[in-house]
Formats: C-alpha cells, sequence, structure tokens
C-alpha cells in the first residue's frame, strides 16, 4: 500500500503558539510533540504531520485549510 503525508509548511502570518494549538487540538497530539513539529515548521520550512492513505491525507490537509495553515499532501518517501 502507497502511504501519503501531510506536510505543513512555514507561513509569514500564523504565530507558534497558534500552530501548536492547531496540531494539540485536531491530531490530539501531545504539548511536547505539538511544539517539536511546530519548531521544525519554523526552522526547516516544514514538518511532515500526519501519514496514511490518501483519502486520510486529504481530510487532514482540509482541516490544516480550515485553520488557515498551508499545508498539502505527497507520497510518502
Amino acid at each position: 500500500m502507497i502511504t501519503w503525508v501531510t506536510i505543513v509548511w512555514d507561513d509569514p502570518v500564523n504565530l507558534m503558539s497558534y500552530v501548536t494549538h492547531v496540531f494539540m487540538t485536531y491530531f490530539n497530539y501531545s504539548k511536547s510533540k505539538a511544539t517539536k513539529l511546530m519548531l521544525q515548521v519554523h526552522n526547516d520550512g516544514k514538518a511532515v504531520v500526519s501519514s496514511g492513505t490518501r483519502e486520510a491525507m486529504e481530510t487532514d490537509v482540509n482541516a490544516m485549510h480550515a485553520y488557515g495553515l498551508w499545508a498539502s499532501l505527497e507520497r510518502a518517501e
């Protein structure tokens, strides 16, 4: 089975605290995991925040867009 990933990209709009909040709220990640992913987005320009079927990742990307974050999906390497 092909695995897909949801990528959240850095943007000049959203506060780091808000991005952490979104990851905790939507993905139910712990504060430490959400903070680690947010810092990866901030420092590296992007982070893989979830993986699974294409349909599930399309749902996650749409949810990130609804929260105002820049996100896309890709095939996992």
